[in-house]
């Protein structure tokens, strides 16, 4: 340095870097999204519970936990021996009902008792007679209601069985009565009320909730256990490109999957059919992705172990996806809880949107309302979790 000033040098100044544009941001954003994607590729347990959630999982949910009234136990106590009470008898049919059994009276608490019916009719003496003399008589049927899912629905199906069978035994006596109302019930978009249809699509909405959560903030906790964070901090990158390339590559990978399961697990191994576009599901299923893997890295921001993070993912996704409408209906939760619900999280307003969708074959005009809603939450989401991973992670 003195030489260079003693021949009339001066020392040239550091040079500044320049400011980043757009363009370097979306270079920085797509490199880190393509190692965000290695790191997914070389966990193959994580890439296994893909496969599983939405393939086998959607499949097992959709078919296996049935709660139709299907193949349901009866006895029948035959105190009358007319030919109603065997007509009866016979029209309890499958695969609605079990052949009926007949046994007597002092059989019925014993039976009950070892759960060997869900339902036994007695039918009392003088049944058909009475009612051919238009007597007033009683018809009883006694329910084992530990199995309360078919306890419920199977005796408002019984009683229908029952009264039609009545009916038609009555229909060529002075005893019946044309009804004056002929009520026609039409059931649109699911005529034959296959729960299984619902069943699966509700499965690749949750599994798109829970997955992209556990993805996003174990990619986070991941990084920070094994201490390769710190190689973000001397790169030159910002939060914000860090944050989006994780939201960005593992909700890629959970649109993949869901599409896929969409088409050939619901649609072709299922039957579901699927009313709307499919592309129109895609973008609204990308908009909630970002949504709720902004909502995984705030849980990630939150933990400083695996363990911690599974402890805290827990109840929110178990709150998340019970009050989301998709399980109960959001019509038969307390007004006040409803508010509250669609205030603070996305997935009502996706679970609306993809019921919308897929079933009713809604377009853009219809479900505007629930995109707006969730890019309204989400950006809050967003910013709360970008202010937290800066605070956490960069410590600024």
């Amino acid at each position: 340095m003195a030489e260079n000033t003693a021949a009339g040098l001066t020392p040239s100044p550091l040079v500044k870097a320049a400011p980043l544009t757009w363009l370097d941001h979306v270079v920085n954003v797509i490199k880190l999204v393509i190692k965000e994607l290695r790191s997914i590729r070389a966990d193959p347990t994580m890439l296994v519970l893909v496969v599983y959630a939405f393939s086998i999982s959607v499949n097992t949910v959709a078919t296996g936990a049935v709660t139709d009234a299907t193949n349901m136990s009866v006895g029948i106590v035959d105190e009358d021996g007319s030919a109603l009470s065997r007509q009866i008898a016979e029209a309890l049919l499958r695969p609605t009902f079990q052949p009926a059994v007949h046994i007597s009276a002092n059989e019925i608490d014993s039976s009950m008792d070892r759960g060997d019916f869900l339902f036994v009719v007695e039918v009392p003496p003088n049944f058909e007679a009475d009612l051919r003399a238009q007597r007033k008589t009683q018809l009883q049927i006694n329910i084992d209601a530990t199995i309360v899912a078919q306890a419920g629905n199977g005796a408002n199906y019984l009683k229908t069985a029952i009264s039609n069978e009545i009916q038609s035994f009555l229909s060529g006596t002075t005893a019946a009565k044309s009804s004056p109302i002929n009520l026609v019930v039409r059931t649109d978009f699911n005529p034959n009320l296959v729960t299984s249809w619902f069943s699966a699509m509700t499965q690749v909405i949750n599994q798109i909730t829970l997955l992209t959560v556990i993805l996003t903030g174990a990619a986070l906790i991941r990084e920070r256990e094994q201490g390769t964070v710190e190689h973000l901090l001397v790169m030159p990158v910002v939060p914000a490109e860090i944050m989006l390339a994780k939201m960005l590559a593992n909700g890629l990978v959970i649109l993949v999957a869901a599409m896929l399961s969409l088409q050939f697990v619901v649609h072709w191994w299922i039957g579901s059919p699927i009313a709307g576009s499919r592309l129109l599901f895609l973008l609204g299923a990308a908009e909630y992705a970002l949504v709720v893997a902004a909502l995984g890295i705030l849980l990630g921001t939150l933990a400083t172990t695996m363990g911690q993070f599974g402890l805290l993912a827990m109840p929110v996704l178990m709150v998340t996806q019970l009050l989301s409408g998709s399980s109960t209906p959001m019509e038969s939760m307390p007004v006040w809880l409803q508010y509250v619900v669609k205030t603070v999280s996305p997935t009502p307003h996706f679970v609306s949107f993809s019921q919308a969708v897929l079933f009713r074959g809604a377009d853009l005009s219809l479900v505007w309302q629930p995109l707006l809603a969730m890019f309204a939450i989400g950006s809050v989401y967003f910013i709360f979790a970008l202010s937290r991973f800066r605070r956490v992670i960069f410590g600024s």
